[in-house]
């Protein structure tokens, strides 16, 4: 008869296979924003006595000089007296100088001056191996061509994108598997600074008694747009034919492209403000289907909408599938939708023990990644309320770790300072900034300075890999590309997405922890239109570049040469 194993034998087998070498506890997000040489500042009216005046911050973080570094942009907006006096703000670009530091290279770009900027998201949309950029705007948005001498040209009369309603959340989508970057554009509110609502009057201008902006409620919303990149340089606006206009006016604010049902076609999901949320099927015809109801994604388990702003995808349970993360407004609570096949979510927000904490809160920019790099997604979410009148403006972050049990805890209080400190937080943009194997993060913020927010040990609490991917059939970004990495008994998977968190964009590269896992069994990658590539064997703890038809064609290691941080 066969030896039972004892309880306590039992509980060190379990305690072995999930070790780490360093607990998450000591993994700390570290304020470098002041040392790392970043002085930008957003502009934002102190009142904020309209709903346009709340709502910018974006982020991108992305490498538009190819040199193997993160870069940052940063968007700043206007308010309605600049408008009104012809005044302007400066948005900024920052380049990784790859030792720490950032240096601001904006005028030699030409992006200071983007107008009223909300947000961005990158891509490569004519193949040419440069990263482009996509600014929203509070009408027209700009689409700025990058031409690999340091400097942007503005291209949007040309390419025929300058959406000239509010937009926000933007996201470059390989819809047709043509091996083209499409771009899709979500709209917010049908404003017009020559006609403004009246401060405080109106039902739709009070909270909980108190004088307020007006909106979204009560004011006309904008549809959204969908551009279909020609190849020549130009787009062609299909959103009506394409079936995802929104034609009775949603407020559409977080936008994220995935393909959810795993046909190898690539969904789109926009998060609508106290309205129902979409979910685009592809129909893999040029068209899409709404499916938000029929999904359990365009509203809570009790039926209601919420004031969705920032949306965040990624399989969080190691199950497989993609699963939906949406943040929301006060008194409503952050909601999960777990995927499960066939297009089918439902709402596990209190399960997942992640729904009571963001009750008092206000969620925007957010999340799916590995902080402590033990192979399971957490979740990071900015916060701050949207009227100065209350005395919650400012609020904290929040960062739930995965449990590995279908469960989060919140730990911000853990990681540092930073995430305590209250703030009128709004974009956020994810990606290795120093290249040494963890993932940092930097947040937009109304009213000043935003937070560069360096992950301090989540390189020395375990193994990682960075996944880089360069399309030849695909696009070059290889944006749609779904990873899958076996390490041992941990299965990841992931996906290559421009735009998602709010109004922001973070690194294409692909992060994966892998705990105390020191090699890669193997990485499987389906690139957009199907083909599927396999490499056996490949070593942790490096940047590798994977080429479509070419494999594996570069390693780099980690940048881990200077002193330990403390």
């Amino acid at each position: 008869m066969p030896t039972k194993t004892p309880p306590l034998a039992a509980l060190l087998v379990a305690l072995l296979l999930n070790f780490s070498p360093r607990t998450a506890a000591q993994v700390r997000l570290t304020d470098v924003t002041e040392a790392a040489g970043v002085t930008f500042r957003h502009v934002a009216s102190p009142e904020k006595k309209y709903i346009v005046e709340s709502m910018s911050g974006g982020v991108a973080l992305f490498d538009y000089d190819a040199d193997g570094w993160l870069d940052l942009f940063l968007v700043n907006s206007l308010t309605v007296d600049l408008v009104k006096s012809n005044g302007k703000t400066r948005s900024a670009l920052y380049r990784n100088q790859g030792d720490g530091t950032f240096r601001d290279v904006t005028d030699r770009a030409g992006l200071a001056d983007v107008g009223w900027g909300m947000g961005a998201a990158a891509g490569d949309y004519d193949n040419d191996g440069r990263t482009d950029l996509y600014v929203t705007c509070l009408g027209p948005n700009r689409l700025y061509r990058n031409n690999g001498d340091g400097t942007f040209a503005d291209v949007t009369a040309k390419a025929g994108v300058s959406d000239p309603r509010w937009s926000t959340g933007a996201a470059f989508v390989d819809y047709d598997n043509d091996g083209r970057l499409d771009l899709f554009v979500a709209n917010y509110v049908d404003f017009d600074v020559g006609r403004l609502p009246e401060f405080g009057r109106g039902k739709t201008c009070q909270y909980k008694g108190i004088a307020v902006q007006c909106g979204p409620r009560g004011l006309p919303g904008a549809g959204d747009s969908l551009f279909r990149n020609n190849g020549d340089g130009t787009f062609t606006e299909v959103s009506k034919k394409a079936g995802v206009a929104d034609p009775q006016g949603f407020y559409g604010l977080g936008v994220v492209c995935s393909d959810f049902d795993e046909d190898g076609l690539t969904d789109i999901f926009v998060a609508n403000d106290s309205t129902p949320n979409f979910l685009y099927h592809n129909q893999g015809d040029g068209t899409f289907k709404d499916v938000g109801f029929v999904s359990g994604t365009a509203v809570n388990e009790n039926g209601s909408e919420q004031g969705s702003m920032g949306v965040a995808v990624g399989d969080y349970d190691h199950d497989g599938r993609f699963d939906i993360f949406v943040t929301n407004f006060a008194d409503e609570y952050n909601t999960l939708y777990k995927g499960a096949a066939r297009l089918n979510f439902s709402d596990v927000s209190y399960a997942a023990k992640l729904a009571e904490v963001a009750l008092p809160l206000v969620g925007w920019g957010t999340e799916f990644f590995d902080y402590d790099n033990d192979g399971w997604v957490d979740l990071f979410v900015a916060n701050g309320h949207v009227y100065p009148q209350l005395e919650n403006y400012k609020q904290r972050k929040l960062l739930h770790r995965n449990n590995r049990d279908g469960t989060f805890t919140e730990t911000a209080a853990q990681a540092g300072a930073p995430l305590a400190e209250k703030r009128a937080a709004r974009g956020t943009a994810f990606g290795d900034i120093d290249n040494d194997g963890d993932v940092d993060l930097v947040v937009g913020d109304l009213d000043g300075p935003p937070q560069v927010l360096r992950n301090d040990g989540g390189n020395a609490a375990g193994s990682a890999v960075l996944v880089r991917l360069v399309g030849t059939k695909a696009n070059r970004d290889a944006v749609g590309a779904r990873v899958k990495i076996a390490a041992g008994d941990l299965v990841q998977i992931d996906e290559v997405r421009s735009g998602a968190s709010y109004i922001s964009h973070s690194d294409l590269r692909l992060h994966f922890g892998l705990g105390a896992r020191t090699k890669i069994d193997s990485i499987e990658v389906r690139w957009p239109g199907g083909a599927v590539e396999r490499i056996a064997g490949a070593p942790a703890n490096k940047i590798l570049t994977v080429k479509e038809g070419q494999g594996l064609v570069e390693q780099k290691d980690f940048n881990r040469t200077a002193a330990p941080r403390r």
